[in-house]
């Protein structure tokens, strides 16, 4: 890659992609920067995975473009490919070969040549803790033991885009956060990273992120700025009987949602919402409720409900009624 060079890694334009009479993606307009992480975040259906399979060229756009690295998928979907890595939801490696020969066998049909291949494999053993299970079969290691290999076997050729289809759906915390860690190493090496995923905390790590619904893009930016600029206000209820509270705030035309968390209700008001502190003691009140309520501010998950919620309740009024 040209270090010059200050195009987009990826950019769209009203990328669409219908099957039949449904529509899985819906006139998506993105410029994603070279040498960032970049999130997909939305719910199952939202049209993520479908957005990445057209951009690495998997599946046509009905209509729409896409340019991928200075290309265009429709007219260079193969010299994209070459340039990119790709690393699905499921495990995709094969279970019986061991963790040496499925990079070995990758690293051939990525058409590295045998001295660069054994290079990287070495290198790639070492970066992902490998080593020691080398000569191990793939099906019998554990969800971030497979996770590893999966990354390592997606970046042997050393792509300039890695494309990550919700990759950490089956690992624990620690594999996560190791597994993210080694996602800013690329990063910060020059790979343009996609990454889609449901998880509201990797979603935060993200340089830039792109909230998803019914496979139109909803929200879009920095992650601290989507959270600044959430259309909302937020409290939290806080008592032992704050459950009691959820039924009567959720009754108010100008409450966005209600979330319980432990002894506390989490509490979206619509930012246009006359006083809503008051209007929030003031139902307590009726409701014979004694609770505590505070501002707080919001976080990301507050952006995707918000985000989301408008988008399905669009024809329903200003508050989704």
């Amino acid at each position: 890659m040209n270090a010059s060079d200050t195009s987009p890694a990826i950019e769209t334009r009203g990328l669409t992609r219908r099957f039949g009479q449904a529509t899985a993606v819906d006139g998506i307009d993105l410029a994603i920067p070279r040498g960032r992480i970049y999130g997909f975040l939305g719910p199952n259906g939202s049209g993520k995975s479908t957005t990445l399979r057209m951009i690495c060229g998997l599946l046509r756009p009905t209509s729409g473009s896409a340019r991928v690295l200075g290309r265009d998928v429709a007219r260079d979907a193969e010299a994209i490919r070459r340039r990119l890595g790709y690393m699905p939801q499921r495990f995709s490696l094969w279970d019986d070969l061991t963790v040496l020969e499925n990079l070995r066998f990758m690293a051939q049909a990525q058409g590295l040549a045998r001295p660069a291949a054994a290079r990287r494999i070495d290198a790639l053993l070492d970066d992902h803790a490998l080593r020691a299970r080398a000569s191990q079969r793939a099906g019998t290691m554990s969800g971030g033991q497979r996770q590893r290999l999966a990354l390592a076997a997606a970046t042997l050729h050393e792509p300039e885009l890695l494309l990550l289809d919700e990759p950490t759906s089956a690992v624990d915390p620690q594999s996560r956060r190791d597994f993210w860690e080694r996602l800013f190493a690329l990063a910060h090496g020059g790979t343009t990273v996609l990454v889609s995923t449901h998880y509201m905390d990797e979603a935060e790590r993200c340089h830039g992120l792109a909230i998803l619904a019914e496979g139109r893009l909803v929200a879009e930016g920095p992650p601290r700025r989507l959270i600044e600029q959430v259309d909302a206000v937020v409290f939290e209820v806080e008592g032992e009987a704050s459950a009691a509270a959820q039924r009567p705030l959720a009754g108010l035309d100008w409450v966005l949602g209600v979330a319980q968390l432990g002894t506390r209700l989490h509490v979206l008001a619509a930012r246009d919402a006359p006083e809503p502190l008051a209007g929030i003691r003031a139902r307590l009140a009726d409701a014979g409720l004694a609770l505590e309520v505070v501002p707080t501010p919001a976080t990301l998950e507050d952006v995707f409900v918000i985000a989301t919620r408008t988008r399905v309740a669009t024809t329903a009024g200003p508050h989704g009624r």
